[in-house]
C-alpha cells in the first residue's frame, strides 16, 4: 500500500487508507472461528498489515481476499 506525499490525517493515516481491524473483528466478517484467522497467517493466506500489542491488525480487503482464495481451493478439492 502506498500513501500519497507526507499528508495524515488526524488519526495518524494517509488519507483514504483503510482502517485495520482485529483478528475477532476479521472472523466475524467473514464468518469463521478467530482460528481461522489464525491459521490462514500460518498457511500464508494472509499477512498482518500491523499489530496492536500481541494482536495482529488486518487490512478487511486483504481479509475477504483471503476467504475467497481458501473458499475456492476447498471447492476444487471436492
Amino acid at each position: 500500500m502506498t500513501t500519497v506525499g507526507t499528508m495524515r490525517s488526524a488519526a495518524g493515516r494517509a488519507p483514504g487508507a483503510a482502517a485495520l481491524i482485529t483478528t475477532a473483528m476479521a472472523a466475524d466478517e467473514v464468518a469463521v472461528a478467530p482460528d481461522t484467522i489464525r491459521k490462514w497467517v500460518q498457511l500464508g493466506h494472509i499477512a498482518p498489515a500491523g499489530r496492536r500489542g500481541r494482536s495482529h491488525l488486518f487490512h478487511l480487503a486483504d481479509v475477504f481476499a483471503a476467504e475467497r482464495a481458501t473458499r475456492r481451493a476447498h471447492e476444487l478439492r471436492t
